[in-house]
């Protein structure tokens, strides 16, 4: 199924309060699978460590200027200006993320290094060479054209300049999903078609960006995946129920499914997570 912003953005706006119940979003305000260590603790933490995770691999300095691609309700955002004073600035086609995010970043008093807009990372409005990193967590999965969305950013992009990105892969496998996990996934998602890691790479090297670092970080965020699976365990019943009497939004109607697709799909190795690093020559 192919997916317009539209689509996209009513996912996100239907399904916010979901996360906020199944996802800690109120509190970590993270709208992506969490990473765990062999030391971490809770859920929480989890959530965090992708921040932490990232911001490590892409070596981010203090004062940089980021672009947020997807920031969901600016979790990251806020993290990284928290943490290295970066001035960040994040996008997201939903307008209930944007509303959200605006009241934390008020609450927060981040006014001064965080900035939230509505717009499309593949056709976004910034001036050339704007950035020193863009950052990409599990959102460029939405966009069908991988070869426009590399273009943008080699634009907005300083010479140097990194972008990052922690996302979904379909594996190099010669196994025929029979149950079609990966397409009822995406169909929940709104996500455009996953594709194989060495497909994404080539799109975007040939483009003119250069992959520094490749990272299979899928043990990781197994535990998160598994979480999801028994958010859709106890939530199926309520949900069936509660859509029966009920006109549910198109994407809230089916949303319970995601936790049981993507957690299949990963149990039979259709999928992995990975986080890639690419910098932008500088000539």
């Amino acid at each position: 199924m192919s997916f317009t912003n539209r689509d996209i953005a009513d996912y996100y706006n239907q399904t916010l309060n979901h996360y906020q119940k199944w996802w800690n979003l109120n509190d970590v305000l993270a709208v992506h699978y969490g990473m765990w260590e062999d030391n971490t603790t809770n859920f929480k933490e989890a959530l965090l460590n992708t921040n932490k995770t990232l911001m490590d691999v892409a070596e981010i300095k203090n004062g940089e200027r980021i672009l947020d691609a997807g920031c969901g309700v600016g979790g990251s955002a806020f993290y990284l200006a928290r943490e290295k004073e970066a001035r960040v600035t994040g996008i997201t086609l939903s307008e209930k993320q944007i509303d959200f995010a605006d009241e934390k970043r008020k609450k927060f008093d981040l006014e001064k290094l965080v900035d939230f807009k509505l717009e499309d990372y593949s056709e976004t409005s910034f001036e050339p060479n704007t950035f020193d990193l863009i950052w990409a967590i599990e959102s460029f999965t939405s966009a069908p054209d991988k070869g426009k969305l590399a273009d943008e950013a080699i634009r907005i992009l300083k010479p140097g300049g990194r972008l990052i990105i922690a996302d979904y892969f379909k594996t190099p496998i010669d196994k025929n999903d029979k149950n079609q996990w990966m397409r009822k996934w995406q169909d929940c998602w709104s996500l455009a078609e996953i594709i194989l890691e060495s497909d994404y790479i080539d799109i975007f090297t040939e483009k003119g960006l250069r992959l520094v670092k490749n990272i299979d970080v899928t043990k990781n965020i197994y535990p998160s995946s598994k979480r999801m699976y028994r958010s859709y365990l106890l939530g199926a019943l309520p949900s069936i129920i509660y859509n029966t009497f009920h006109n549910t939004s198109r994407f809230a109607k089916t949303h319970y499914l995601s936790g049981k697709y993507q957690y299949k799909a990963l149990k039979e190795g259709l999928w992995n997570y990975r986080i890639l690093l690419f910098t932008k020559n500088v000539h």
